[in-house]
């Protein structure tokens, strides 16, 4: 497998340094605020970079950290009267329950930042120690002059960086670039006990410090959004590199900007979208298929046009499932043509795959298998290469993160509730999203049979909205998910 590394400007061949295992550390969210479809972009890109890993045999063991304490909390905290780790409490869970719902499986270990305050304080020792920090009035720097190759990973030579976003301007500093890895505590601010006083920990030094305590002080990936190149992990490798005088990441991978219609999300430009806020008008699923329809390093132009459009080639390859499930149980001849053309597929979906993670070129290969799949008599085929064909999609959902094999998007229950409810349908709470489908169905039969065809195509319009069409065939009336239902 070949992964591009921000560290050499280059794709090379993966190698994990322990044969058969993965060491994966990804900076998590500063959790002060909702999260935002930049953040499920940039954590779903790492969720199928796992998932492909283990489905390829690795041990991966993927952790993933929680800043909870950061000056951003703080001001929101004291904006809003409250207490900064309740803040950071609340939005964690929310954090949490919006991965769940994107299909982001959890990592191996959350860190939070609050429960390694004596890892950072030890590491900070360290730096010390070596030569590479000084302390000024309870504050501790990292003192940038010190290190022999500072901007290796962001390509920036020492003199021309510009102090930016979250690196501390202080004159008592001895070079504008030092930045703070342990801040002196302010009045009525949380703070830790600490040789050099009370205070707390600076940004960058709790991902050196959580990540080596976790995977060693040399691992095989590290990852985050390309915002984060620098100042975060660039000072990253000074802290562990100063303290250990080894390599501290073998391959750095990154993921694009996400923009809306070509703009920043910004609040002020009206552009800010939450997790929750898309989740409530599209399924999870097509989120996904979305954000994987481009390469996890380019960027993605974030438009509600190009999630309808996703939304029907989801739909297109659900149906193409269906298809092959339809036809498992017929009687079958001796065909192969569909075997020979699955050997075809598996072998240009996984090429795409060990060619840095490239999605959008994996998905062309299934939609060229589904244009050939509908040229096929599927009853004339063999019954074991119809069984393998669904295996194998089975398989590519679950890289993926979107289930083919069940029809039904996650919010869907939800809205067969209220239409049941709307219907006056009795006894429905306890009843799962599939079985609600077949009673609302059987209603509409009933109403069909009564004569009242009016009543009966207002359900299946209202069906339609929700996201479930109906076929009737003969004497059956079957159905299919719809995920571009507005």
């Amino acid at each position: 497998m070949q992964l591009y590394n921000t560290l050499t400007r280059k794709k090379e061949e993966f190698i994990p340094l322990k044969e058969g295992m993965v060491g994966i550390y990804v900076c998590g969210p500063t959790v002060y605020d909702y999260p935002h479809i930049g953040h499920a972009r940039t954590y779903v890109a790492f969720d199928v970079l796992v998932r492909y890993l283990r489905y390829k045999g690795y041990k991966v063991k993927y952790v993933v950290n929680i800043t909870n304490v950061d000056d951003k909390i703080i001001q929101r905290a004291r904006e809003a009267g409250k207490n900064a780790i309740e803040l950071a409490d609340k939005f964690e869970k929310v954090f949490h329950e919006d991965m769940v719902v994107l299909g982001v499986k959890s990592p191996d270990i959350y860190l939070r930042v609050t429960d390694h305050i004596a890892t950072i304080i030890d590491l900070i020792k360290r730096l010390l120690k070596n030569g590479y920090a000084y302390e000024i009035h309870g504050d501790v720097y990292y003192s940038v002059e010190k290190a022999d190759d500072y901007g290796k990973l962001s390509r920036q030579a020492l003199e021309d960086m510009i102090p930016g976003a979250r690196v501390d301007v202080n004159e008592q500093k001895k070079h504008p670039m030092d930045f703070a890895m342990w801040k002196r505590a302010k009045e009525r601010e949380i703070s830790w006990p600490s040789p050099w006083g009370n205070g707390r920990p600076g940004w960058h030094i709790e991902c050196s410090a959580m990540s080596t305590k976790y995977l060693g002080e040399a691992f095989d990936i590290h990852g985050g959004a390309m915002d984060l190149i620098f100042p975060h992990h660039e000072n990253e490798i000074l802290q562990v590199e100063g303290a250990t005088s080894g390599e501290f990441v073998k391959y750095w991978v990154h993921t694009g900007f996400l923009k809306v219609k070509g703009e920043k999300m910004s609040k002020s430009l009206g552009n800010f979208i939450t997790i929750r806020e898309l989740l409530g008008k599209y399924p999870p699923e097509v989120f996904r298929f979305f954000v994987l329809g481009a390469h996890y390093r380019s960027p993605i132009d974030f438009s509600y046009e190009g999630l309808d459009k996703a939304s029907r080639s989801l739909e297109r390859l659900i149906n193409a499932v269906d298809h092959l499930r339809d036809n498992a149980g017929k009687e079958h001849g001796g065909s192969n043509m569909l075997r020979g053309l699955m050997e075809k597929v598996e072998m240009e979906f996984f090429t795409a795959l060990e060619d840095d993670l490239n999605t959008p070129e994996a998905l062309a290969v299934i939609f060229n298998f589904i244009r050939a799949l509908y040229k096929i008599d599927l009853p004339r085929e063999n019954r074991g290469s119809i069984l393998s064909s669904i295996a194998f999609l089975d398989g590519v959902g679950e890289i993926l993160g979107i289930p083919l094999m069940k029809r039904l998007p996650s919010n869907l229950r939800d809205k067969l509730m209220v239409l049941a409810v709307s219907l006056e349908m009795q006894a429905v709470k306890e009843k799962g999203a599939e079985e609600l489908i077949e009673d609302i169905i059987d209603l509409r039969i009933g109403l069909r049979k009564l004569g009242d065809y009016k009543a009966a195509d207002d359900i299946r319009n209202k069906l339609v909205k929700i996201g479930i069409a109906l076929e009737d065939r003969g004497g059956e009336t079957v159905w299919r998910v719809k995920f571009n239902a507005p």
